[in-house]
């Protein structure tokens, strides 16, 4: 069932089994692998199934930088279905080599393989609405369909796909099935503002809960699960410090530390040779309705050779600021930069713009009439009124030259990080200050793995890349942390005194908490991590099943 907070009297305390803090892929996840198990749930949401600027409020806080991070109040949605409400549904599994030690990256290699995440893949691509579970072009489209006609490489892949949700708001989605469960109660606008452990600090107590207008309740359970994101996670563990005076899982001085997103930008110049038909740059549509889209990528052997992160690559259109490309919907994308979201504007706001730049990209749209209805056309009917949207601007080939779209695992860094500040939200609870922060080693990773995208583009006879390596720094820091994927500030690990939770995502020492969230990746990988954050939610629903002795089933539940 699903009610409002409202709907129930104060100092009201609550008892379940499972208690699961956030409504997002994460914790949805959680909650509809354990429904039907024998088990009484209880799904706590801060946000109700609308949009509250008071709500979101909560999410403020300050930053070190803002040219390198944005504000804590973006990227992310304080509402039933959590950030899911706004993503762009870019869905891929991280690699083998994701989990891996490597010694070349200090602080990386995960406690589990991708083998041990493997069963759960599947069944995140079924629950976040992305079709089968197939990430290889060739298997998918054939192998008479290469991303560029006669391009061959032994170390340069160009087979590597991501797959895209409709993008699934999870809250909307799965709104029905949740109402109709009678062993799940979502209970809206309830703010966890503490985990209150028991006085030897192994074991959670309760959770204090609170709403905006003042009401408040306590919630017991057997199991804890925070599903909230990589910010909120480090927020609630250091604010809960009324036992451990450096908060749940700190002993370490670990949580908040290692706060991870990715490096990326658009770089370099792509050409290459013969007609247009010989690149499959865009969008293409799977046999069961899923949009595509091809990357380039180095083997795990090539990355290891070069000490290189895990890096991806995607063909990209010109600098859309730059009125010289002449293309009048990169021009109209660029005067209405004010009216798009924050998440997917910020990148259209690069530098001050003078009215002869205004004139020029006025002079592109009104030169350019045909192609520019025709994208209007099909963003109105592929995007605007489609269910399953297209994902995102593409434009048409017409000189087989691109820029790269870079998107690069990030290295661990103990000094990245989120910590509390004393100026409280409406609620009582700290606010973040968030001090992202990158590595020389980061920019250096990507200048390597393009290097060897020169040399293969070279031999292989079919075009050439080039980029300037005295530009790279600034061309992948330009728009600073990309995309809200926060990750890796409450880390996992074997060691204790390495690392916040184990391999199950408990929280050392106390024998009850999880985390299910981006926050407890190691590293961040080359891919978005919503799929991945799934999976590992659906992993540790079927542990914390086995551990109360109910069925253990998600691998093969229907989502």
């Amino acid at each position: 069932m699903i009610k409002n907070i409202s709907e129930i009297p104060s100092d009201t305390q609550l008892e379940a089994d499972v208690c699961i803090i956030g409504s997002g892929a994460a914790g949805l996840a959680v909650a509809l692998s354990l429904a039907g198990r024998g088990l009484k749930i209880i799904l706590l949401e801060s946000g109700t199934e609308v949009f509250s600027k008071k709500t979101q409020k909560l999410y403020a806080g300050e930053l070190t930088d803002e040219k390198l991070h944005s504000p804590p109040d973006k990227y992310r949605h304080r509402r039933f279905g959590g950030s899911t409400a706004i993503w762009g549904g870019r869905c891929m599994p991280f690699d083998p080599i994701d989990f891996k030690q490597r010694d070349y990256i200090p602080q990386s290699g995960w406690p589990i393989t991708h083998a041990d995440l493997a069963p759960y893949f599947p069944v995140a691509n079924r629950l976040l609405e992305a079709g089968e579970y197939a990430y290889d072009a060739d298997t998918v489209f054939g192998i008479n369909k290469p991303m560029f006609q006669g391009f061959a490489s032994d170390i340069l892949m160009t087979n590597n796909m991501e797959r895209f949700s409709c993008p699934t708001n999870v809250g909307s989605r799965y709104r029905q099935r949740l109402s109709l469960a009678d062993d799940i109660q979502v209970i809206l606008g309830a703010n966890c503002t503490g985990i209150r452990l028991n006085t030897t600090a192994d074991h959670v107590d309760h959770l204090d809960v609170a709403s905006l207008d003042g009401k408040k309740m306590a919630v017991k359970a057997k199991q804890i699960v925070v599903a909230t994101g990589g910010i909120e996670v480090a927020r609630l563990l250091l604010a809960s410090n009324d036992i451990c005076k450096t908060g749940i899982g700190n002993q370490q001085d670990l949580v908040g530390r290692y706060y991870q997103c990715h490096i990326a930008g658009n770089l370099g110049k792509l050409t290459i040779l013969g007609p247009t038909s010989n690149v499959r740059h865009g969008y293409e549509v799977s046999a069961e309705g899923i949009y595509c889209r091809r990357r380039l990528s180095l083997t795990e052997e090539t990355q290891q050779k070069i000490k290189a992160g895990n890096m991806v690559a995607r063909l990209h259109f010109p600098k859309i600021v730059d009125p010289s490309h002449k293309v009048g919907v990169l021009s109209g994308l660029f005067l209405a930069k004010n009216f798009i979201s924050y998440e997917y504007g910020k990148r259209l706001k690069d530098g001050q713009a003078s009215l002869s730049t205004y004139l020029k990209h006025f002079s592109n749209i009104i030169l350019d009439p045909i192609d520019t209805f025709r994208f209007l056309y099909h963003w109105l009917t592929k995007r605007t009124l489609a269910k399953r949207k297209f994902p995102s601007v593409i434009l048409s080939n017409k000189s087989n030259q691109f820029t790269l779209e870079i998107h690069s695992e990030q290295y661990p860094n103990p000094d990245s990080r989120i910590t509390l500040i004393d100026e409280c939200d409406a609620l009582g609870m700290p606010r973040v200050k968030v001090d992202w922060r990158y590595l020389p080693a980061d920019i250096e990773s990507v200048r390597r793995s393009l290097d060897v995208f020169v040399e293969e583009f070279r031999k292989s006879g079919v075009g050439n890349f080039e980029f300037d390596a005295s530009k790279l720094e600034e061309d992948l820091t330009r728009f600073g942390a990309y995309g809200g994927h926060h990750i890796g500030t409450a880390r996992m690990g074997k060691d204790p005194e390495t690392s916040v939770v184990d391999a199950n995502c408990k929280v050392h020492h106390v024998d009850n908490l999880y985390i299910a969230s981006s926050a407890v990746f190691p590293t961040s990988g080359q891919a978005n991590p919503t799929l991945t954050i799934a999976a590992l939610s659906l992993r540790l629903a079927d542990h914390l099943a086995q551990k109360m002795q109910a069925p253990c089933q998600s691998k093969h539940v229907v989502i």
